[in-house]
C-alpha cells in the first residue's frame, strides 16, 4: 500500500521550496529518515512502499524527482523507472543495497541519472537531489538559449541545441547525466580530466567519495557510444578520443 505524506508547500524558504520528490522505499525507517531530511531542505515529499504504488503516485502527483530503491515488493525499482520514464522524463536517484556494478549499470540503462549505495549519509543524499534538479534547470535554460551548430568528432556528433547524440548518423539515447558527461569530455577533447574534475563539473559534487559514480556513468556511456571513444588514464581519469588530424 502506498504511504503518502505531503510536506509544507509555500512555507519552506530553502532552494527546495515547491519542488516535489517521490521517495520509493519499502523500509519504513529509511523512508521516514529520507522524507524528514528532504522536508527539512524545503521539498514537498510523498512516499510509496512498492512498485505499483510508486508508478501510480508518479502518474498522479507528477513529481520533479524520484528517490528510488532497487529492491521493492510488487515489481522492482528498475521496472518502476522504466514505466515512469515512459510516461514522462523525470530525474531518478536510485538506491541500491548491493555494491554491484551490474545493478548500477542496469539502473543507468533504464533511465536513472545517479545512484547511491546503502548505507549513505542523508547530507549526501540531499546534496545529490539538489544537484539533479539544478541539472534539469540548466538543461531547460540551454534549450531556450542553445549553442549554435553541431560538434563533430569523427563519427560522433553532439547537437547541443537538441541535446542529441549520433554515432555514424544513428541516434544514441543518453540520459541527461550521460549527455552532460559527454559534453564535459568533448569540451577539451583528448585532454585527461580527473574523476574529481568530472564529479565537480557534471555533478557539482566535490566529495571524492563519489568517484565510483563517475566510473559507472563512464562505463554506461562507453556501451552506448563505443568503448574506444573514451580512454582511461589509470590513476588519473578519462579523455575523449578524437580522430587524428
Amino acid at each position: 500500500m502506498e504511504q503518502t505524506h505531503i510536506g509544507p508547500s509555500g512555507a519552506a524558504a530553502s532552494a527546495g521550496a515547491q519542488r516535489r520528490v517521490l521517495v520509493v522505499e519499502d523500509d519504513r525507517t529509511i523512508v521516514d529518515a529520507i522524507a524528514a531530511r528532504l522536508r527539512a531542505e524545503g521539498f514537498q515529499v510523498r512516499t510509496a512502499g512498492d512498485g505499483p504504488a510508486a508508478v501510480d503516485a508518479a502518474d498522479a502527483w507528477q513529481p520533479d524527482l524520484l528517490v528510488l530503491d532497487v529492491m521493492l515488493p510488487g515489481f522492482d525499482g528498475l521496472e518502476v523507472c522504466r514505466r515512469v520514464q515512459a510516461q514522462r522524463p523525470v530525474p531518478v536517484l536510485m538506491l541500491t543495497a548491493r555494491d554491484d556494478e551490474t545493478d548500477m549499470l542496469v539502473g543507468l540503462g533504464v533511465g536513472a541519472d545517479d545512484y547511491m549505495t546503502k548505507p549513505f549519509s542523508m547530507r549526501e543524499l540531499a546534496a545529490r537531489v539538489h544537484v539533479l534538479l539544478r541539472r534539469v534547470e540548466r538543461a531547460a535554460l540551454a534549450a531556450h538559449t542553445p549553442r549554435t551548430g553541431i560538434l563533430r568528432l569523427g563519427e560522433l556528433e553532439i547537437d547541443h541545441a537538441q541535446r542529441r547524440v549520433r554515432v555514424r548518423g544513428e541516434d544514441v539515447h543518453l540520459t541527461p547525466t550521460e549527455f552532460d558527461l559527454l559534453v564535459c569530455l568533448a569540451n577539451t577533447p583528448r585532454a585527461v580530466l580527473s574523476r574529481e574534475q568530472l564529479l565537480a563539473e557534471v555533478w557539482d559534487w566535490a566529495d571524492a567519495s563519489g568517484t565510483r559514480t563517475v566510473d559507472s556513468h563512464i562505463k554506461a556511456l562507453r556501451r552506448k557510444i563505443g568503448a574506444e571513444r573514451i580512454r582511461t588514464v589509470h590513476g588519473v581519469g578519462y579523455a575523449l578520443e578524437t580522430p587524428a588530424a
